[in-house]
C-alpha cells in the first residue's frame, strides 16, 4: 500500500530548522489521519498502512531523523508525568464520586489543559475507534517503528527530558501504591499485612532506592542518555509481591465477601501496579522489549483517553467482582434446587406442593384486598406485604416457588462453563446433563405448585361462598380475571416477562445480601448485641444470629420480590403504563377461582385458552429469569461460551431418544459423554 509521507517529513524538518520553539502538532495529526484505517477492526488494512509508514521511514533520506527530532521536541513541550501516572488509572476519589463526575461530564464537558500531553493525545487520536486499530499492530511492528525513531545520539537532551518525567511518574505511582495498601479495607481482607512487613511499603523503599541510584549514576546529562541504568530487579520483585497480595485478596473474597469500595480499590491498585511495572521496564529493559513496551503504553494511553470519561467502563471495571460474588452466593443458595435422583425429585415436589397451598391463600387475600376502597399507595402496600410475608413464610417452612429456581441454577451453569474440565465434547456433555436435570426439576416444581394451588384455591372459593353466602368474585370480576389470562388477546405474556425480570432481580438481591451478611459480619455482630442478649438470652440469640447469617439473602430477596410484585400494577397506574405482573402459580389459582365464580357453566374453549395462558405465563417466567441470570453469571466470570449450537443439538438428540429423562429421574445418573462423542464422530 502506497501512502504519500514525503511532504510531512519535509514539514517536520522545516520545524526543526526554523526559529519556532514549539513544533506544529497538526503535522502529527495529519500523519495519523493518513495511516488510520477506514475500518478500525480491519486487521489487514491496519497492518498495511502501518507498514507503509515504516517503509517510508526506511526509504526516505533523513526521514527517521526528522520524525524523531520533531516528535521528541513536540512531546517535551508538554507536561508528561501526569499522563504516565494518571491516564487510564482510577481516581482516589472513590467509586461514587467518579460516577457522579463522569455522568456530569456528559452534560457539562470538563476543561482540557492545553499544556498537558493528554491534550495532545486527544487531538492526535481524536476518534474513539483509534484504540482498536492500535491494538491490531503487532509487537514486531512497534519494535520496527521505535527502533527507527531512536537511531543516533543527536537529541540526547530531549530523551533526557522524557526519562525524567517517567521517573517522576514512577515515584508518584509508588507512593500511591503504598497509600492504597494501608487502607483498612485491605487490612480486614488480608490481616497478614499487619503481621509481616507489607510489600506495599517495601516496594516504595526499593523504588526510591532505585531512583536515587538512577539519578546518581546519570547525573551528567550525556551519561544519562547513554548510560546503563542500575538494576531494578528487587523493585520489580516487590511489585510482583504486591500483585500476589491483590490476587490473594480476590481469592479470599469468596470467603469474606466484598464491598463496592474494596472492589474499586482492588481495580485501582492493579492498574497502578501494571503501569509502574511498564514504566520501570521502559527504563531498564533492553531495546527490543523497550520498543514493544512503547507501543503498549501508547495503546493504553489512547484507550484511557476515552475510557476515563466513560460511565460504562467504570461500571464494567468495578462490577465484575460484585457480580461474581452475588452469583456465587446465589448458586450456593440454589444448590438444592437441582435434583438428580428420585429422592430429590419427590422432595422437590413436596416443597413445591407446600408452597402451592400458601400461594393459593395469597391469591385469595389479593382478591379480598382489591375489594377495599383505599388510596393506590395503600393498595400497593397491602399487596406487597401479602406477597412479601407469604414468600418469607414459604422460605421459613422450607418450601419452594418453582420460578425462583432459574435465578439460582443459572450460576451453577455458568460455573460449569467457567471450569472447562476436559475436552470441549466432555464440557458440552456435562452442561447438557445439568440442563436436563434443571428442566426436570423445573417441571416437578411447577407441577407441585399448580397441583396443590388449584385445588386449594378451589376449596377456599367454595368455603367462602358457603360461609359468606356470596361468591368470592362477581361475574364481571371473574370474566376480567379469565380474560387477563388469555395469551392471544391480553398482555399476559409481557406481564409474565416483567415477573421474570423481578425474579431475576430477586436472585441478585439475595446474592447481594448473602455477601453483605458475610462481609459485614452480621452473625457475630448480632451475637454481641447487648440489648438483644438481655431480651433473648445468649443461647437463643446465637441460634437466631446463625439463622439470619445463613438466610439473610433469601429473606431479603423474598421480601423485596414481594414488594416488586405487589407494587408493579400501582406503578403502572401512576405512570399511565400497562404494567403488571403474571406469575404461573398465582395465575393457576386465579384460573380456578375465575371458573368457579363465573355465571353458568364456563365454555370449554374458555377453559382451554385460559389454561394455555397459565402455561405460557410459566414458560415466560422461566425463560426470562433464566436468560437474564445466565448472561450476568457468564459476564461476571468473564466467560464466553460459543458452543450453544452443539449443546442444543445434543439436548434435542437426548430428548428424541430418551424423552422421559426430562420429566422423570433416570435410574442411573445421566451420562451424556458417549452420546456427545458419537455425535462428534457422526459430524466428522
Amino acid at each position: 500500500m502506497h501512502i504519500q509521507f514525503n511532504d510531512l517529513f519535509l514539514l517536520m524538518q522545516e520545524q526543526l530548522d526554523g526559529i519556532k520553539v514549539v513544533p506544529n502538532p497538526d503535522i502529527l495529526i495529519e500523519l495519523i489521519n493518513r495511516i488510520r484505517p477506514s475500518d478500525s477492526h480491519n486487521l489487514e488494512e491496519s497492518q498495511n498502512k502501518f507498514d507503509a509508514l515504516i517503509q517510508a521511514l526506511l526509504t526516505t533520506p533523513n526521514a527517521s531523523s526528522a520524525f524523531q527530532g520533531y516528535l521528541l521536541k513536540l512531546v517535551n513541550h508538554y507536561k508528561q508525568a501526569g499522563l504516565y501516572a494518571d491516564s487510564g488509572i482510577l481516581s482516589l476519589d472513590g467509586f461514587w464520586n467518579q460516577l457522579g463526575q463522569r455522568i456530569g461530564a456528559h452534560f457539562l464537558p470538563l476543561l482540557t489543559d492545553e499544556s498537558d500531553l493528554k491534550d495532545l493525545v486527544g487531538k492526535v487520536f481524536h476518534q474513539r475507534s483509534d484504540k482498536y486499530w492500535l491494538e491490531n499492530i503487532s509487537e514486531k511492528k512497534w519494535e520496527q517503528l521505535f527502533r527507527l525513531l531512536n537511531q543516533g545520539h543527536r537529541y540526547k537532551n530531549d530523551k533526557l527530558g522524557i526519562k525524567r518525567d517517567i521517573v517522576k511518574a514512577i515515584t508518584v505511582l509508588s507512593y500511591r501504591i503504598s497509600g492504597i495498601g494501608l487502607y483498612p479495607e485491605f487490612i480486614n481482607a488480608y490481616p497478614e499485612l499487619q503481621e509481616y512487613e507489607s510489600p506495599f511499603l517495601v516496594q516504595n523503599r526499593e523504588i526510591v532506592e532505585f531512583i536515587e541510584s538512577y539519578k546518581k549514576q546519570h547525573r551528567d546529562e550525556d551519561e544519562f542518555a547513554v548510560g546503563i541504568p542500575p538494576d531494578a530487579d528487587q523493585a520489580l520483585v516487590m511489585i510482583e509481591q504486591c500483585r500476589d497480595v491483590v490476587q490473594k485478596i480476590r481469592r479470599a473474597i469468596k470467603r469474606i465477601g466484598v464491598s463496592l469500595s474494596l472492589t474499586y480499590l482492588l481495580s485501582l491498585l492493579e492498574q497502578c501496579i501494571d503501569r509502574i511495572e511498564l514504566l520501570l521496564n521502559l527504563l531498564v529493559e533492553d531495546d527490543q522489549i523497550r520498543y514493544q513496551l512503547c507501543g503498549e503504553l501508547l495503546t493504553d494511553l489512547v484507550n484511557a483517553h476515552y475510557s476515563e470519561t466513560s460511565v460504562r467502563d467504570l461500571l464494567k471495571t468495578n462490577s465484575e467482582l460484585i457480580a461474581l460474588q452475588v452469583t456465587e452466593n446465589a448458586s450456593k443458595t440454589g444448590e438444592h434446587y437441582v435434583s438428580t435422583d428420585k429422592k430429590g425429585f419427590f422432595g422437590m415436589y413436596k416443597a413445591a406442593a407446600g408452597a402451592g397451598a400458601i400461594i393459593a391463600t395469597m391469591a385469595t387475600l389479593k382478591i379480598l384486598t382489591a375489594r377495599l376502597v383505599l388510596a393506590p399507595f395503600l393498595h400497593a402496600f397491602l399487596y406487597s406485604m401479602n406477597y412479601s410475608l407469604g414468600f418469607i413464610l414459604i422460605h421459613v417452612l422450607h418450601f419452594t416457588v418453582a420460578t425462583k429456581q432459574p435465578a439460582m441454577t443459572a450460576a451453577a451453569l455458568a460455573s460449569t462453563v467457567q471450569h472447562q474440565k476436559g475436552s470441549k465434547t466432555a464440557q458440552i456433555a456435562e452442561l447438557a446433563g445439568l440442563i436436563i436435570n434443571i428442566i426436570r426439576t423445573q417441571f416437578i416444581a411447577i407441577l407441585g405448585n399448580i397441583s396443590i394451588a388449584i385445588p386449594t384455591a378451589a376449596l377456599i372459593t367454595y368455603l367462602w361462598q358457603l360461609s359468606m353466602h356470596e361468591p368470592l368474585l362477581t361475574h364481571a370480576k371473574a370474566t376480567t380475571l379469565l380474560a387477563s389470562l388469555n395469551p392471544f388477546t391480553s398482555l399476559a405474556i409481557p406481564h409474565a416477562a416483567i415477573a421474570g425480570v423481578c425474579l431475576f432481580l430477586s436472585g441478585l438481591i439475595a446474592g447481594y445480601f448473602d455477601n453483605m451478611s458475610v462481609y459485614r459480619k452480621v452473625g457475630p455482630r448480632l451475637k454481641a448485641h447487648i440489648k438483644l442478649k438481655k431480651m433473648m438470652g445468649q443461647a437463643r440469640l446465637d441460634k437466631f444470629a446463625d439463622y439470619i447469617e445463613r438466610n439473610l439473602g433469601a429473606l431479603a430477596g423474598n421480601f423485596i420480590f414481594g414488594i416488586m410484585l405487589g407494587s408493579m400494577g400501582t406503578i403502572g397506574f401512576i405512570l399511565g403504563l400497562p404494567l403488571d405482573i403474571r406469575h404461573i402459580a398465582f395465575a393457576a389459582a386465579n384460573f380456578i377461582q375465575g371458573l368457579m365464580t363465573i355465571n353458568g357453566s364456563p365454555d370449554i374453549g374458555l377453559i382451554i385458552v385460559s389454561f394455555l395462558g397459565v402455561l405460557c405465563i410459566g414458560l415466560t417466567n422461566l425463560f426470562v429469569s433464566f436468560t437474564l441470570t445466565i448472561i450476568v453469571a457468564l459476564r461476571a466470570r468473564q466467560v464466553r461460551f460459543s458452543q450453544w449450537k452443539p449443546l442444543a443439538k445434543l439436548i434435542f438428540t437426548h430428548f428424541s431418544t430418551r424423552p422421559l429423562d426430562f420429566f422423570w429421574p433416570p435410574k442411573q445418573p445421566l451420562q451424556l459423554e458417549d452420546e456427545a462423542n458419537s455425535q462428534s464422530k457422526l459430524n466428522h
